[in-house]
């Protein structure tokens, strides 16, 4: 049992306000792993008030400093990932292989990343005999999930850093301790006292009281579509910038020249990925018509060569959802899709075969309607639903007919046409034949799928403002 017993405020590691405690579960085990300071308002007050008190002189530092102060936090944390990688598959399940690159690498990376990329901001620019100068946007309140919780840390307290913010985090309670572990980072940093502060604890607790806080001007936050609703809806009373990462059931659009072997395999493991709790993963799947039985087998097989199970086993390649909640509400989606009238290919709403403990989920794959319930919701689980569709203009109808935007991708032997198809896809990030995902490239959506850019430059500029002087 991990126990972390203080929060971080001001440079310091303290004692929380609050005298409870949340308890950490293991999705594999179904074992308490660690347990948490179960924060409140107050220490929210005095995160915030650190913040704004090491506000002035940390945004008045160089551009050229900050990314070398983030640079060191990411050579820390780097030097600690194992460490951070084994407490990651304990709080999420995702497998140990996947989870050293798909959890710490890449946040690692897009922390350097951000470092680099403030180099190609435009701090100072001359319109006319007007300097516009792009200064610190204050405050930010980060609130950040548990299915990659590293990586969105670094994605929202780095950019943040690096505009020249100072940061007050809410860490997900579920997965907690990789906010721990950058908090530690930036304290053996160096990095000024109260430029980053944690304080641990629930949404309606803590999460709320960073929203509502007269002194923190930004909030950053991803999670669901309802939890962003509710950001917005406190936000709005003091009319407080907002960057929302949200929901998403991006399209897998498959045109019947491509290689439908290679777009439905590497498809589904990016829909399966960390047991399908991505809000990117590629979970509708879009077939010509006329391939529509050989992309069923195909991938019926794919789903089949899953191996379910222990995530620190190298055998395994799909681990459990992160938790009794998250597994009957996935299963429940499947049998909704069974009671729909969907045809289901493969997997179901049962227990995998001896898996006693642990909330795994069988991967599922569905034959349907663009219509039915499971193409519609986000499920956030090992379920894709193929579609057919007719041509180009009813691919594109029906990557548009959803209230999400986040992702999507495009397969075709003419990379001209993947490209024209893209174009007219209502998504933020849509990859061609299998391209890898760009760390500096803007990453966001459209719709449902939230408001506002994260990554390279794009995120550092959701944390600046403008000021026209002269």
């Amino acid at each position: 049992m991990i126990e972390r017993d203080r929060i971080f405020v001001d440079g310091e590691w303290t004692r929380s306000s609050g005298t409870g405690t949340l308890t950490v579960i293991n999705p594999s085990t179904e074992e308490a792993y660690a347990t948490i300071p179960d924060g409140g308002a107050d220490d929210v007050d005095r995160a915030a008030r650190a913040a704004a008190a090491a506000l002035p002189a940390w945004s008045q530092t160089t551009p050229a400093e900050r990314a070398e102060a983030i640079s060191r936090v990411a050579d820390i944390l780097e030097s600690r990932a194992d460490e951070i990688t084994r407490a990651i598959v304990s709080e999420v399940g995702q497998p140990l292989d996947q989870a050293e690159f798909g959890q710490t690498g890449t946040a690692i990376q897009d922390l350097r990343i951000t470092a680099e990329s403030v180099d190609l901001v435009d701090w100072d620019e001359k319109v006319g005999p007007t300097l516009v100068h792009r200064t610190a946007a204050g405050v930010v309140g980060a609130i950040t999930p548990w299915n990659a919780p590293l990586k969105m840390i670094c994605m929202k307290a780095g950019a943040a850093l690096a505009a020249g913010c100072t940061t007050v985090l809410k860490g997900t309670e579920i997965a907690p301790l990789s906010s721990f572990f950058f908090a530690e980072a930036v304290a053996e940093a160096g990095i000024p006292d109260g430029v980053f502060n944690l304080v641990s604890g629930t949404g309606p607790s803590v999460g709320e009281a960073i929203v509502t806080h007269p002194l923190v001007d930004v909030i950053s936050l991803t999670g669901s579509v309802r939890a962003g609703q509710r950001v917005m809806e406190l936000a709005a009373r003091d009319i407080k910038r907002v960057a929302l990462e949200l929901g998403g059931k991006s399209a897998n659009i498959i045109l019947e020249d491509a290689d439908l072997e290679k777009a439905l395999v590497v498809g589904m493991e990016d829909a399966f990925r960390n047991s399908g709790q991505v809000c990117g993963g590629l979970t509708r799947v879009l077939v010509s018509r006329k391939r529509l039985a050989e992309a069923e087998e195909i991938a019926k097989a794919t789903a089949e060569a899953h191996v379910i199970g222990d995530p620190f086993d190298p055998a395994t390649t799909l681990g459990p959802v992160t938790g009794a909640a998250a597994r009957e509400r996935v299963r429940g989606y499947i049998q909704s899709g069974i009671d729909e009238g969907a045809r289901l290919m493969t997997g179901g709403p049962e227990a995998p075969e001896g898996l006693d403990r642990g909330f795994f989920v069988r991967p599922t794959v569905f034959s349907a309607s663009n219509e039915n319930r499971i193409a519609r919701e986000e499920i956030f689980g090992p379920v894709i639903t193929l579609i057919p569709f007719d041509d180009d203009e009813d691919a594109v109808r029906l990557a548009n007919d959803s209230s999400y935007g986040l992702a999507a991708a495009i397969w075709a032997a003419d990379h001209d046409r993947a490209v024209s198809v893209a174009k007219r896809v209502r998504a933020g990030r849509i990859r061609i034949n299998g391209s890898p995902i760009n760390s500096r490239a803007p990453h966001g959506g459209f719709k449902l799928s939230g408001i506002g850019r994260e990554l390279g430059k794009y995120g550092i500029e959701e944390f600046l403002e403008y000021q026209a002087i002269g």
